[in-house]
């Protein structure tokens, strides 16, 4: 493939103002092709699907696309009545879209007629009543007349109002339904995100009511709150992270999956409303279930086999291959950004190309661009955002060049260079002031020789959720000392080490007795991991661990300007790992001048155009490539790798069976 520079440049645009962004949600999806085409056949034939992959590669848009393509059917407004017979158990009505709204109005309309005439009446009984007694006292003259006829007018009026206005059996007539679920009656199906709702948000709910006696009570239907399953009748139900759904969740979604329809009860026991529970509510929708690989793990069994006994589960890609047709594609995903913004300038074709660099960069393999596109669009409002300032900046009046920004500028490369220093993430920040304390304190060297000493790499974290890695420098001391007693040597390893990092320590023991021929149980072996505060996890320290044993067991110096990175076979191979760039360039931040990486890693180096002169990468593939290229020469050195290189297994090829 040829490079982006040339590339954009044979591009038939200026900016991406002459890019056509598709209207349609499934349009836009990037580079998940088998998963679009999954998501219409779910959607035609009204399928669940589970969305498994890494963040930001596209899941939640597939979710809403699906509502986008199932086909319209007639959607359903539910209402909730007062039941007569058991009040703590409302009806529940369903009525077709556009008529739910029209009975309830008129419902309300009929009710307060009612009062109305109810209060007429009352109020002219209680006018007779004193009038009456007013009268009685003009002819009289007996003024208690007057004040036991106020007094049965006052008692006249609270029963009037306890009956037919405060729950009394009168008011009970009078109740109006609730509208639970409206829609308009060409409304398109429903997409409800679910996404970290707790059980009464997810299925439901039933206000309490603290005044739940003497006639103040609210009526049990009023109280009624729809859940998501229920809104998302004839639509889409999406919730994303599922594992962090409680198991009891779960299988209340599960029922309502199976039984299409769900009664709604009041989900704290303390609550008034623990007590009520409605009939069923119609919840026939399409599941839609995201997540890391990991959540798999914290799904209820029976969830998952519904989904896949009724539906399908995708495995998102996180990278697409480096051709022409994917590079057009991320054009149209700058475009798309900018059109969803609607804040920043558009991109000029040099910008459009370093955020295709970045992709590449972002992939972690050479031939490949990153389908991570939520972290590249935050890089493109970042860019847009500094090209707003910038010209913003150069106008007399701003709110004037406010209006005018996104037509009269546009984003550059140099903007997008600049958003790259500013929209760091804080694992990286933390690695660069992890580098910038490491020079200052001087915990490691770069320059000069010393025994058993390796500057080693590691990335901070490997967090799943980002799509970069933020590499430091992991300086490694090892001091080998005669055993306590015979043949109880041991390996004492400090820096908080995680279990796979305390198994690839144990491991570089064989290695260290095959490649020396020294019987390592009558050494102590100590191995300081400076600066690992926060731990050690992994085992992509096994080359530098094993160089630093057998540099301070043979003494022989080891080249403080080199860096290494690996992982070890128990037969001396290095084996590739992760984070292989981000190690690069934290090498060449920290000042050293060579870095030896697995060979098999090598398609996967993508440094930045700064650094590419900094620095020296170093292939190897056995622990004899890496000691012959991290050790000082010497006699001591010449001895070793001889000694090395007769103890390598040949490979022997085994003969095929007869007849193969």
């Amino acid at each position: 493939m040829e490079t982006i520079e040339s590339w954009i440049d044979k591009q038939n645009f200026e900016t991406t103002k002459d890019i056509n962004v598709p209207k349609t949600i499934v349009e836009q999806v990037i580079g998940q092709e088998k998963a679009v085409e999954v998501i219409k056949k779910a959607a035609e034939q009204k399928r669940h699907v589970m969305l498994i992959g890494e963040p930001g590669t596209g899941k939640s848009m597939l979710a809403r696309s699906m509502a986008e393509l199932l086909p319209k059917g007639e959607l359903q407004e539910v209402i909730a009545y007062p039941n007569p017979d058991d009040p703590n158990m409302p009806k529940i009505r369903v009525v077709p879209a556009g008529k739910g709204k029209n009975i309830v109005n008129s419902q309300k309309i009929e009710a307060m007629k009612r009062k109305s005439q109810k209060t007429s009446m009352m109020m002219l009984i209680i006018f007779m009543i004193v009038g009456f007694a007013v009268i009685y006292f003009m002819e009289t003259g007996n003024i208690m007349v007057v004040f036991y006829g106020i007094i049965a007018a006052a008692i006249l009026f609270w029963v009037f109002w306890m009956t037919m206005f405060r729950g009394g059996p009168m008011m009970k007539k009078d109740m109006v339904p609730k509208l639970l679920i409206s829609h308009k009656p060409d409304g398109t199906p429903p997409f409800i995100d679910a996404t970290g709702a707790h059980a009464g948000a997810l299925l439901g709910d039933i206000r309490h009511d603290p005044f739940q006696s003497g006639g103040l009570e609210t009526p049990a239907h009023e109280r009624v709150e729809i859940g998501a399953i229920q809104k998302a009748n004839n639509g889409v139900l999406f919730i994303d992270e599922i594992n962090t759904l409680r198991l009891e969740s779960q299988q209340n979604l599960l029922t309502a999956l199976q039984e299409k329809k769900f009664p709604i009860s009041g989900q704290s026991e303390r609550s008034a409303g623990a007590m009520v529970k409605t009939e069923p509510v119609p919840c026939d929708f399409i599941l839609v279930v995201a997540g890391n690989l990991d959540a798999v793990k914290s799904m209820h069994p029976a969830l998952r086999s519904r989904i896949r006994g009724y539906g399908y589960e995708i495995y998102m890609k996180s990278t697409m291959p480096d051709n022409d047709e994917n590079r057009k594609k991320l054009v149209r995903f700058v475009a798309q950004e900018i059109k969803n913004d609607a804040k920043i300038p558009h991109f000029n074709k040099s910008a459009v190309g370093e955020i295709i660099r970045e992709a590449q960069r972002r992939s972690g393999r050479k031939e490949e661009l990153s389908l991570r596109l939520r972290e590249l669009g935050g890089l493109v409002r970042v860019a847009g955002d500094i090209a707003v300032e910038i010209f913003v900046k150069s106008m007399p009046n701003k709110e004037d060049a406010m209006k005018i920004v996104r037509e009269k500028t546009f984003v550059t490369a140099e903007n997008i260079l600049s958003a790259k220093k500013i929209s760091r993430s804080l694992e990286q920040q933390v690695a660069d002031r992890f580098i910038e304390k490491g020079k200052e304190y001087k915990s490691f060297k770069t320059s000069g020789f010393e025994v058993g000493a390796v500057n080693g790499l590691a990335v901070l974290t490997s967090d799943p959720s980002m799509a970069e890695y933020s590499g430091v420098v992991l300086p490694i001391v090892a001091e080998v000392t005669p055993a306590g007693s015979r043949s109880e040597g041991k390996i004492i390893a400090t820096g908080k080490l995680g279990e796979i990092a305390k198994e690839a320590v144990q491991n570089v023991s064989a290695l260290i007795k095959k490649y020396t021929g020294k019987d390592i149980s009558n050494y102590d072996v100590h191995i300081q991991f400076i600066g690992t505060h926060e731990g050690v996890e992994g085992d992509s320290a096994s080359i530098s661990v094993a160089a630093a044993i057998i540099s301070a067991m043979e003494n022989v110096e080891i080249d403080q300007t080199v860096g290494m990175t690996g992982s070890l076979s128990i037969r001396g191979g290095v084996l590739p790992v992760g984070g292989i760039t981000a190690k690069i360039e934290a090498a060449a931040e920290s000042g050293l001048k060579k870095v030896i990486i697995p060979k098999a890693n090598l398609s996967d180096v993508l440094i930045e155009e700064k650094y590419r002169n900094k620095i020296e990468v170093i292939p190897v593939e056995t622990l004899k490539d890496v000691l012959s290229n991290v050790l000082v020469s010497s006699v001591k050195k010449k001895g070793l790798l001889e000694k090395l290189a007769k103890l390598v297994p040949k490979r022997t090829e085994l003969p095929l069976p007869s007849g193969a």
